[in-house]
């Protein structure tokens, strides 16, 4: 079997071109190096070098050699610093999950204040859909995740409820529609309509609410994201139905918002894999989303 001290000692060589310089990098003597290669040499079963008036010379099958070899060094550098970052809890990696209009807007806020506390944590932030959200907590593939409030524990999902959502209606500003107060459903009946791509857990729930009252919208462009539809109503294209914390992506210049009748409600929730507990970093973070949660509250977005 390969050591770790073999393969240093070649990449070292391999690098820095001499048993000296390698010795020197290793913090060992030349004939350890020499002994060290001769070893990783027998054990590859390949010739590493051709012996050259007392120099070692690289053959091709040690410069393709050397590559997978680095690759694996730079592999167990990570894990000891892996394996310090979990022992002190102030670095780190997290893998966060949610919907596109959370990782536009509340997560941010939240990344900004988490670094000042934690700043050698890494934070690997997904911006997925429900069903694609859904499978990295089946997978485990994430420590935590945010979308709407469902039976994830098919999922093997623990979910936290964290806020209701209602639906705002979202116009350019002077609109025919911009007056005080909701806007019934029937009134968009003829409006050109922005709407999320279909698919996405907001459209769902526009889709059934327009069939259950006969209501046929009239579709003007299609959008994968909240931010892409906010960014459409702004240049004037059409009216549209929103998840209420898009309302931190509009300007209040050229946008207007209402409340709809009849109201569409949902739940934000907080979803973490229950086979991969949270971590001292991920409870951190959590903590942090619960405060900012209370923030848009208390500015009235959600409730």
């Amino acid at each position: 079997m390969i050591k770790f001290q073999e393969m240093k000692a070649f990449d070292a060589y391999m690098r820095l071109g001499g048993v000296k310089s390698a010795a020197k990098d290793c913090g060992l003597s030349q004939p350890m190096i020499s002994r060290l290669l001769t070893a990783l040499e027998e054990k590859t079963g390949f010739a590493l070098f051709l012996r050259k008036r007392n120099k070692l010379v690289p053959t091709p099958e040690a410069f393709q050699f050397h590559q997978t070899v680095s690759r694996s060094l730079a592999s167990m550098r990570a894990m000891a610093e892996e394996a310090s970052a979990i022992a002190n809890n102030q670095r780190g990696h997290l893998v966060i999950a949610a919907q596109p209009i959370f990782c536009d807007t509340f997560l941010i806020s939240a990344l900004q204040e988490f670094r000042k506390t934690h700043p050698h944590v890494s934070v690997r932030l997904l911006d997925v859909g429900m069903s694609e959200m859904l499978r990295m907590i089946s997978e485990r593939s994430c420590d935590l995740a945010f979308g709407i409030t469902l039976d994830a524990d098919p999922y093997g999902a623990s979910v936290t409820r964290l806020a209701t959502c209602e639906a705002r209606c979202i116009l350019p500003k002077g609109h025919h529609l911009d007056a005080p107060g909701a806007i019934p459903l029937p009134r968009i009946r003829d409006e050109p309509f922005i709407d999320l791509s279909a698919g996405s857990p907001l459209r769902t729930r526009i889709d059934y609410l327009m069939q259950t009252i006969e209501f046929e919208r009239n579709i003007a462009a299609e959008c994968r994201t909240l931010h892409g539809v906010v960014k459409l109503v702004e240049a004037g294209l059409g009216v549209a139905i929103v998840d209420p914390v898009a309302r931190l992506l509009c300007n209040p210049d050229t946008v207007a918002d209402h409340p709809l009748l009849p109201s569409i409600r949902w739940d934000i929730a907080q979803f973490v894999p229950k086979e991969r507990p949270l971590s001292g970093i991920g409870h951190a973070f959590s903590s942090i989303i619960a405060a900012e949660i209370e923030k848009l509250k208390s500015d009235g977005i959600i409730f």
